[in-house]
């Protein structure tokens, strides 16, 4: 067997530990951390990059830890249990900076990261599988289910459910105030919503989110909001409560019934929701002083950004699951610069990272 021996210098987009080759080639390693001298055997080349996996140790990081989990890194779930928090919490903000440089071409640097604190039980959403005799989660990039009798991720409801047979097939739990059902309620700031489709599946750490998001709108009772895909209208209720009017866009009607009653049950008439392709929606019939985006990981189409610049409200507020993209859109975005960003750790022990912006010309 071929091996080679490396040095790791930091961690790509999805968690993996980066090196180089001799050649020059970059070459991508599961569960290494920066610093760790490795034997690796190469997996899957190209002309440019490689996979690897760890033969040996042969000088560790010092902010390599024994993993607290028995399934990892099987269940592919976590990214991040063999490195200590503060080097995971250091590997995001690295991540967000390098976007932001080498995609968008921005001078600006993050250097704000909130986070909860609590690396354990804050999952409130799960997906588990079974096939009549295994009940667990999908091995990593496969359909091999992973026996798991217990996620330290996972809410301790969650988990207790666990213990009981799960059906044939996939089976989804979700956790709120109320318990495990579907929908299920959850409270941030004093706002009670009900859940019924997309929700941060950490609820803490949402409430940083949504802080961050209503400090950057600076809505006054004479402004108005256009929040766009709001799903089920938390963020819009969250941060339009400031607003003299707020409108929530999203193109899933079911959610945009759920927003309209989490509306109407914190007494919110000021804000209404719409049923619209965000695409097809026109800004300039409302007029609005801020704009909330929150698009999916692919982010912004040219559609939209273009719908935007149109209109040219005063402040832009981008929150982002995708550092990549995020950074490819803020770079189209002008004339409005981005005056703050703000990492929230959403997902501790995963690669995954939240980002929430402030545009504005």
């Amino acid at each position: 067997m071929v091996t080679h021996i490396i040095t790791v210098l930091g961690y790509g987009a999805n968690g993996d530990g980066v090196a180089r080759l001799d050649d020059g080639r970059v070459v991508f390693v599961r569960s290494a951390a920066r610093g760790d001298v490795l034997e690796v055997k190469l997996l899957e080349e190209r002309s440019r990059s490689v996979k690897a996996e760890i033969v040996n140790i042969l000088t560790p990081s010092p902010y390599r830890v024994e993993s607290d989990c028995p399934y990892y890194p099987m269940c592919g779930g976590c990214d991040f249990r063999h490195i200590t928090y503060e080097e995971e919490l250091d590997a995001k903000l690295n991540r967000v900076n390098d976007a932001l440089a080498r995609i968008g071409k921005l001078s600006i640097r993050a250097t704000e990261l909130q986070c909860t604190g609590q690396t354990v039980g804050y999952r409130n959403k799960a997906v588990f599988h079974s096939d009549g005799s295994s009940q667990g989660f999908y091995q990593s990039r496969s359909h091999n289910i992973i026996p798991v009798k217990s996620c330290l991720l996972l809410k301790d409801d969650i988990n207790n459910a666990l213990k009981n047979p799960l059906p044939f097939g996939e089976t989804m739990f979700l956790s709120g105030r109320n318990g495990l059902r579907l929908p299920i309620e959850e409270e941030l700031d004093g706002l009670v919503f009900k859940i019924s489709g997309f929700f941060q599946v950490n609820t803490s750490a949402a409430l940083l989110l949504y802080r961050k998001a209503r400090e950057y709108a600076a809505l006054r009772k004479s402004d108005t909001l256009i929040d766009m895909y709001c799903g089920i209208g938390s963020l819009t209720l969250f941060a339009g409560q400031d607003a003299g009017e707020a409108l929530g866009v999203e193109i899933n009607r079911d959610a945009v019934k759920t927003a309209q009653e989490n509306a109407g049950r914190n007494g919110m008439a000021h804000i209404d929701f719409l049923c619209a392709d965000a695409d097809e929606f026109d800004i300039e019939a409302y007029n609005p002083d801020c704009i909330i985006v929150d698009p999916p990981r692919r982010g912004l189409s040219s559609t939209v950004i273009s719908n935007i610049l149109a209109h040219s409200p005063k402040r832009i507020v981008y929150i982002s699951c995708d550092p990549a993209t995020l950074a490819r859109d803020l770079r189209k975005l002008i004339p409005y610069a981005l005056k703050d960003i703000c990492v929230v750790d959403m997902f501790p022990r995963t690669a995954n990272v939240e980002c929430c912006c402030l545009l504005e010309k």
